[in-house]
């Protein structure tokens, strides 16, 4: 298995000389990957009760980006989804922008990654609320991706929808049928509207052909919604890519293997190296940007809600029991290890365009 750390290590500077355009989120990124589980992102020391053992363990980065961070975090999100799961079918919504739009979309992400969330939502809770869908206040949780399987800049938002919704005025629950939640003609012209409008309002242009073309949104059943839950955990808290699908990095190409989204056929895809981190970086979000977010009365602050609901849908939970993170062994002799002291990191900051080591 290829290492991303070894990648960058290799072609971060082909790239840095190739590209002075790059973004500090992006550069952050490439710092933080790099760095993952070497000294630099600092160290903790671990002593073995049993035999005594001593040993020092390097910290991970954290950062979202990186394939090797986030699994305990992402772990911890799918089991507060999988208990807000009510015992309806599920839809798999997909809002995708058109390609005439990707250029505005990642010169101005935080505004259109923005829009897109919030047109999407507008647009499914206005016809949700029309008597011939569901009458009602419906809720969904919301997941950013911005690539395809190829790794190709691709901004769309998926969302779970339950297939069901609250009618406020008459305290009732009504759901849909098995195959059917919204007809995606009428949603698809409704985004187009509510978005369009959106990046006007922003002064964001945009072609003119934009209002004619047909806008791709998709709606399949997906059953309880579990499996979905589970696929989208998999991008909320780490990188574009999996570690495990570097195949090789020979004379400088790097080439990736992925899954053919028609065919589902593995195939590979190769780039010269500075490129392919370049595709990677693509996909860093804005600072401090919510790539998953809740809706509704799936909202956290709509729990005494989804607590009716649950409760009117017969359905008994088990209290919530959080998944501790794992132990540090012993490389000697297997038994758990206390932490009895740390070591600071060093962390990049950028002073006028010149990085700078300094430890926090």
């Amino acid at each position: 298995m290829m290492e991303l750390a070894s990648i960058i290590t290799r072609y971060e500077e082909a790239l840095l000389n190739a590209n002075d355009n790059l973004l500090p989120s992006q550069l952050k990124a490439l710092t933080a990957i790099k760095n993952c589980r070497t000294p630099a992102c600092g160290e903790m020391q671990a002593v073995c009760s049993c035999c005594g053992e001593v040993t020092w363990i390097t910290h991970s980065c954290g950062h979202r980006s990186c394939p090797k961070c986030q699994n305990h975090t992402a772990t911890q999100w799918l089991e507060r989804q999988k208990k807000k799961l009510l015992s309806v079918t599920y839809f798999l919504v997909t809002f995708t922008l058109p390609a005439q739009l990707r250029p505005s979309a990642y010169s101005k992400q935080r505004a259109v990654y923005t829009s897109l969330f919030q047109t999407a939502v507008a647009s499914l809770k206005e016809l949700a609320a029309e008597s011939r869908f569901l009458d009602g206040d419906i809720g969904m949780t919301g997941v950013l991706h911005t690539h395809t399987r190829q790794l190709n800049y691709h901004p769309h938002v998926h969302f779970i929808v339950p297939g069901g919704g609250i009618n406020r005025k008459m305290n009732t629950w009504k759901k849909t049928t098995p195959h059917f939640l919204i007809r995606v003609e009428v949603l698809s012209k409704l985004f187009r509207g509510k978005f369009l409008a959106s990046l006007r309002d922003q002064g964001i242009s945009y072609p003119s052909i934009l209002h004619k073309i047909d806008w791709v949104v998709h709606s399949k059943p997906v059953g309880s919604g579990e499996k979905s839950l589970e696929y989208l955990s998999r991008y909320i808290y780490r990188g574009v890519i999996s570690e495990k699908n570097i195949v090789s990095d020979q004379d400088g190409i790097v080439t990736f293997a992925y899954i053919d989204s028609e065919t589902k056929v593995r195939k590979t895809r190769s780039l010269p190296g500075p490129e392919f981190l370049k595709l990677l970086l693509m996909h860093v979000l804005p600072k401090g940007f919510r790539r998953v977010r809740d809706y509704g009365f799936l909202h956290g602050a709509a729990q005494k809600t989804l607590a009716f609901l649950q409760l009117m849908l017969n359905i008994v939970l088990k209290p919530l029991e959080s998944t501790p993170r794992p132990e540090i062994s012993c490389p000697n002799c297997g038994k758990p290890m206390k932490l009895v002291s740390f070591k600071v990191k060093r962390v990049l900051v950028f002073i006028r365009g010149s990085p700078v080591l300094r430890p926090v």
